[in-house]
């Protein structure tokens, strides 16, 4: 697409200013002030967004809450990644009937990718009769419009077309208090991996112009935000619809320019656009966090080709080999799929030994998850659940001893670590994180929050790390 079809004119972003505008002065005219509760699912895409929703609330006059009860909006901003995130959305949807009974004024949404499904847009119309508005994440600019519109014509609104993706540049944005921060730099995605939803409903790659970028990175740098994390379905991919000769590796090396006590770090990192030349980056930008999460997935060529992620085992472990040459104690983590259509258990050993020979800090690890339209949901699937089970728990077991031994090496040494939040244990009540993204809990006081400190390292476990301020 050329990129005046992606870019939204000021001039409609002006326009949506106008509706928020209505909007607040019809809440005054009912001498009401308005409060919405805003519940994100899914990723932190997904949490980037919703702060753009609460941004775009703000200007229409609303204050927040969490309680659904309390609000006269409540939306469900969600994931389409995995089946048990879509059935806790249902079930909220359902549950809302009570809140919406005690308030027939309340306003119920439902938005993100989820809603860009046409099966669960369509199974919303017809046996959801209470949700007043279904947007995807295309129309997520045009909120305030669409939100007009209910309030207007006291009917349903669904903005749900399969419309391509757009860039909005100057959407008011909320964000959490606090010293962390998502900057999404690009959308959509173009790898169509086999069991994959996003490519269908976030739309095809389309980057944010560097200079917006790097004025929204100086601009959190300069409020105080201490950790930046960079945001994309495949950021190795970032510019390639540019036209102008700028990749991501780029876009690091002029972030690491802006001065300030700050870390960058970036997610998702697909493997068959990793260069060595972004891991040459990664090492010589001081700002860039030395913490890679790098998704492999399978490690088992045949399921990786019905997978359609376009690597090899080998070309992956390359990847990973130069990686840590460059960047001595990286921290690497990953994503594994385990019990993908026709996968055997042999297939799925490959995997724990490919854990094995890389050595992850860590792993997000998941059993098959079919998603409906997904060219994965129509493979042959022989092997049980229970099957299944068996090789995520081998799978859990090698990757929790590695996590527990690469912890237990932390212990007696001094790291620096960014104090972001109290600790859910007594005995160490605060909670923070390392340059590697390693958990802390530490012993401190309060007035360390927010600040970068050094950590004795005293103690550990598989999950996290056990220290004292020093």
């Amino acid at each position: 697409m050329e990129r005046n079809q992606v870019l939204i004119p000021q001039a409609e972003l002006a326009r949506q200013r106008e509706f928020e505008e209505k909007i607040r002065r019809m809440f005054e005219g009912r001498e009401a002030h308005p409060v919405a509760c805003v519940d994100t699912f899914g990723c932190q895409q997904n949490v980037a967004d919703g702060q753009k929703l609460m941004g775009m609330l703000r200007e229409c006059g609303f204050t927040f809450t969490s309680e659904a009860g309390e609000a006269d909006l409540v939306i469900l901003n969600t994931c389409a990644i995995r089946e048990h995130a879509e059935q806790r959305v249902f079930g909220n949807l359902g549950a809302l009937t009570h809140s919406k009974r005690e308030n027939p004024e309340q306003v119920i949404c439902l938005c993100g990718c989820m809603a860009q499904e046409e099966r669960v847009s369509r199974r919303v119309k017809e046996s959801y009769r209470h949700v007043d508005l279904v947007f995807g994440p295309q129309a997520l600019w045009k909120f305030p419009e669409l939100l007009w519109q209910v309030y207007e014509t006291k009917k349903r609104v669904f903005s749900v077309d399969d419309e391509h993706g757009t860039i909005a540049e100057g959407i008011p944005v909320v964000r959490e208090r606090g010293v962390k921060a998502w900057v999404s730099i690009m959308y959509g995605c173009n790898n169509f991996c086999s069991y994959c939803i996003v490519p269908y409903v976030r739309g095809r790659e389309r980057s944010r112009d560097p200079e917006c970028v790097l004025r929204e990175v100086r601009e959190l740098v300069e409020a105080g935000y201490k950790d930046i994390t960079l945001l994309g379905q495949n950021v190795n991919s970032y510019g390639n619809d540019l036209h102008i000769g700028y990749d991501f590796s780029d876009l690091l090396s002029d972030i690491d320019k802006i001065p300030g006590d700050y870390l960058i770090r970036f997610m998702s990192s697909h493997p068959k656009d990793a260069t060595y030349k972004l891991f040459d980056t990664m090492a010589r930008c001081p700002h860039v966090a030395k913490q890679l999460h790098l998704p492999v997935q399978s490690g088992n060529d045949r399921v990786l080709r019905e997978m359609n992620r376009r690597y090899t085992r080998e070309q992956y472990l390359d990847l990973v080999r130069y990686a840590k040459e460059k960047m001595p104690g990286l921290v690497l983590t990953s994503d594994i799929i385990i019990g993908f259509p026709g996968e055997t258990e042999e297939e799925a050993m490959d995997t724990v030994s490919l854990v094995e020979e890389v050595g992850y800090d860590a792993l997000f690890t998941f059993i098959y998850s079919p998603r409906p339209g997904t060219k994965a949901a129509a493979m042959p699937d022989p092997a049980p659940r229970s099957e299944k089970q068996k090789w995520f728990d081998k799978l859990c077991q090698a990757q929790n001893a590695i996590s527990a031994s690469l912890h237990a090496a932390y212990i007696g040494k001094t790291l620096r670590v960014l104090v972001d939040g109290r600790s859910d244990d007594g005995d160490y009540p605060l909670a923070g994180r390392t340059e590697g993204n390693r958990l802390v809990r530490l012993k401190g006081d309060e007035d360390l929050m927010g600040q970068f400190i050094n950590v004795k390292i005293t103690d550990s476990n598989t999950w996290a790390l056990y220290g004292q301020a020093e």
